[in-house]
């Protein structure tokens, strides 16, 4: 994470070593920052928030930015109550490795900058552009004046996400793990798109259906920028 932290250009505040921490980890942690601590016996164990953590922890600045920054992005990715963090850290690797222009995490959503969705990022919360925060209504509806078609993803019933469009510009709109896009988020999006389910599952996980479409936005326009 520090490494990814490093190569996005992300000022690290301060790192905290490990006791007798060195070789590779300690190099690292003396090229990322200017103020390395190094803790006694036990102490990093004692605050880290994983059972064996890492042998270095490290502070940097929050890297939200508004909805004005992404608004004219051609590929977005929309969490509405998105709770789970792990999902959420899924979300973020998926949309930054299929090479969306941001995510938009409204307000309902799990924090970004929880430990556990940080992780689960493995990096991508430091390069790809996060919006946190914002009513979903408000959002979407921003995303529409904008020009964006906005796809909501469901478990059944909507068109095969193969056969939609994900040309021009789009934003992937997730919704909770489990009742999904609220009824009242519906009336945001334009359509919906499915995942079809060939064994007994009736939906998948909704960081793996991110990464499903995803990488279905970036397919396609792999296709169509080689025609």
């Amino acid at each position: 994470m520090l490494a990814e932290a490093v190569a996005a250009g992300v000022p690290i505040e301060a790192v905290f070593l490990a006791h007798r921490a060195a070789g590779d980890v300690a190099e690292l942690a003396r090229t990322a920052c200017g103020r390395v601590h190094e803790l006694g016996p036990g102490v990093l164990e004692r605050v880290a928030g994983t059972v064996t953590p890492q042998p270095l922890l490290a502070i940097v600045p929050y890297l939200d930015v508004p909805l004005e920054a992404v608004v004219d992005g051609s590929f977005l990715v929309v969490c509405t109550d998105v709770r789970d963090p792990g999902n959420a850290g899924t979300v973020l690797r998926s949309a930054e490795a299929s090479g969306a222009d941001g995510v938009i995490c409204c307000a309902g959503s799990v924090d970004v900058y929880n430990p556990k969705t940080v992780r689960a990022s493995a990096g991508a919360l430091f390069h790809v552009p996060v919006v946190a925060g914002g009513d979903a209504d408000a959002v979407l509806a921003r995303l529409g004046d904008h020009g964006t078609r906005r796809l909501g993803a469901v478990p059944r019933g909507g068109r095969e996400y193969t056969e939609a469009d994900l040309g021009g510009r789009v934003a992937i709109v997730l919704g909770n793990e489990a009742a999904g896009i609220a009824a009242s988020v519906l009336p945001g999006v334009d359509e919906l798109v499915s995942i079809p389910m060939a064994g007994r599952s009736d939906s998948l996980n909704v960081g793996m259906a991110a990464a499903v479409l995803c990488f279905e936005v970036a397919r396609q326009r792999r296709l169509a920028a080689a025609r």
